[in-house]
């Protein structure tokens, strides 16, 4: 990946209504390599950009024929640009939480650490639901001592990621397919030696008079999470053990040699 950067954004999409043609409007405008996921769309938005597509080369539509969740969406999405020859993606929400004008800082962030993940870290503004805020806090503690305080948000949808260890971390695991994506994605990463780059980001919540919408499902997505953590916290042990171990074990080897 020496020297080489083609980022394409890439916008998963569930039943999001009118946000997902205002979305990717707004991202054209500052970027123009664009792929939406539309992960079993049943509401009308799978054909929200039909008046874009046809205007604007550098935009595809990938449709899957069932919902599977946020993380196959991605996956799928990511398999496609890989093909397509980039060597980055950045991942954002098609329900308008994260700025679009945001995209080229994070860009040249990541033209200049090819081989990192640049993780966007929210910034709330007073229409943060404040269950929401105070909910990640058990997710982000978890997830600093799993990977040392190197992922600051663990939630947080913007990011970029270099192609070649995302998809090699996704393709070695059956989990990471819903709502655990993001978080469990940035813990793996950070694992296989993927450096964080942590980048403040506004996020916006918008009311659903403004066509705001939310899939997540508390009891669902939540015993979900839950059973992410439990699967990293044992991993983290373990990996910390072996560690230890290993370094006992070479000092021991040490000590016979001397």
């Amino acid at each position: 990946m020496s020297g080489a950067f083609r980022c394409i954004v890439l916008i998963p999409s569930y039943n999001s209504g009118e946000l997902l043609h205002r979305t990717v409007a707004e991202v054209l405008t500052v970027w123009p390599d664009v792929v939406v996921v539309s992960d079993g769309s049943q509401d009308g938005s799978q054909h929200a950009l039909d008046d874009l597509l046809p205007h604007h080369a550098g935009l595809r539509l990938v449709r899957l024929q069932r919902n599977g969740g946020k993380g196959r969406a991605v996956l799928y999405g990511a398999q496609w640009a890989a093909q397509a020859g980039f060597t980055h993606i950045l991942t954002m929400d098609a329900d308008g939480q994260h700025p679009a004008r945001y995209l080229p800082e994070f860009m040249a962030e990541s033209r200049q650490n090819l081989q990192a993940m640049i993780l966007g870290k929210p910034v709330f503004g007073p229409d943060a639901p404040a269950l929401r805020v105070w909910g990640r806090k058990l997710s982000n503690g978890l997830v600093w001592l799993e990977t040392a305080g190197a992922v600051k948000d663990c939630l947080f949808g913007f990011r970029v990621y270099p192609l070649p260890p995302f998809l090699q971390a996704m393709q070695k695991s059956r989990f990471m397919r819903g709502f655990d994506f993001d978080p469990e994605i940035a813990v793996r990463l950070v694992w296989m030696g993927v450096a964080a780059v942590n980048k403040p980001a506004p996020v916006q919540y918008l009311e659903k008079s403004d066509g705001g919408i939310s899939h997540f499902q508390y009891g669902r997505d939540n015993a979900r999470l839950t059973f992410m953590h439990i699967r990293l916290f044992l991993t983290w042990l373990w990996r910390m053990f072996c560690g230890k171990r290993k370094s006992f074990l070479s000092t021991k080897h040490d000590q016979n040699c001397g």
